[in-house]
């Protein structure tokens, strides 16, 4: 069978293996991001912190 230039692919053409690679560089990704930017952290930095004052009611 031959492949026709500029048709895109079908969905039969998605295989198991596409699936479980995407899956695997998806996660990748995301460890990659938890990694570089982890929950709850801090920014280092001297920016001025502002607190306001709780008005008297």
């Amino acid at each position: 069978m031959t492949k026709r230039i500029g048709t895109a692919p079908s969905l039969k053409d998605f295989v198991r293996r596409d699936f479980l690679l995407g899956s695997a560089l998806t996660a990748a990704l995301f460890i990659a991001a938890l990694l570089l930017f982890p929950p709850g952290s801090e920014p280092e930095g001297k920016a001025p912190h502002i607190t306001v004052a709780a008005s008297p009611r």
